[in-house]
């Protein structure tokens, strides 16, 4: 899609502030067990295996531009073996269960958007905002974006998993401010106080926390409604 330049945009976090995947990985983990090995796990065994591992766990390092999506899945395949095998899988059925993790958790049926979400994007963009998005996300971003329908209200979405930077890296932020071709206004939104708030304000850029509380944050929105009142 072509950008003008020099507009008003609005850059949006996706996961936890636009859409959500209900149990985050732990659920889709909770998914791969009961449905390929009959097992029955709760969702708080396996939270501590998703919190290390991922390229977002190590934001201060740049990672290689993705060759493709395969690449990227294989980099955290040991993850998720590491975790089945903390539920006491042994290691080749922990191997084999954890390729079924990406299509499980990439399934857009069990995604889901924030009831005020596509509302007041439409609301904005009739005000004059256009909307980007900056995530560390999983490489089918893209794919799940459009299925959830918000694919027409977003002109620009720059992803992690493409870049090789994630978000609070700076390099994150001069990505899709050079994509959007360094609009007159902008403002970063989103829900998490490291990568969101202070990651765009190292940067020079006005940002709002939303869905989430820190008193580090400056400007905070309950939800995406309560958004417009810092846009003026």
């Amino acid at each position: 899609m072509g950008m003008a330049p020099r507009r008003k945009y609005l850059i949006w976090d996706f996961d936890g502030t636009l859409g959500y995947r209900p149990g985050q990985w732990s659920g889709a983990m909770v998914q791969v067990l009961r449905r390929f090995a009959g097992l029955e796990v709760d969702l708080e065994t396996l939270r501590p295996f998703m919190q290390k591992g991922f390229p977002w766990h190590n934001p201060n390092q740049a990672n290689p531009p993705m060759r493709t999506a395969e690449d990227w899945w294989d980099a955290v395949l040991p993850v998720f073996e590491e975790a089945f095998v903390g539920c006491r899988l042994p290691p080749d059925q922990a191997r084999a269960l954890a390729a079924k993790v990406r299509p499980v958790y990439t399934d857009v049926a069990e995604w889901r958007l924030y009831e005020d979400t596509k509302d007041v994007l439409r609301e904005l963009l009739e005000e004059g905002w256009n909307h980007a998005i900056l995530s560390n996300h999983v490489p089918e971003l893209r794919s799940l974006i459009d299925g959830l329908g918000l694919g027409s209200l977003i002109r620009c979405i720059v992803n992690s998993a493409e870049t090789g930077f994630e978000k609070p890296h700076p390099r994150a932020f001069q990505a899709v401010l050079a994509a959007l071709e360094h609009p007159s206004e902008v403002w970063m939104i989103g829900d998490s106080i490291n990568a969101d708030v202070l990651g765009a304000e190292s940067v020079g850029l006005r940002a709002i926390l939303v869905r989430s509380e820190d008193v580090r944050a400056p400007r905070r929105a309950e939800n995406l409604w309560d958004v417009r009142k810092f846009l003026g």
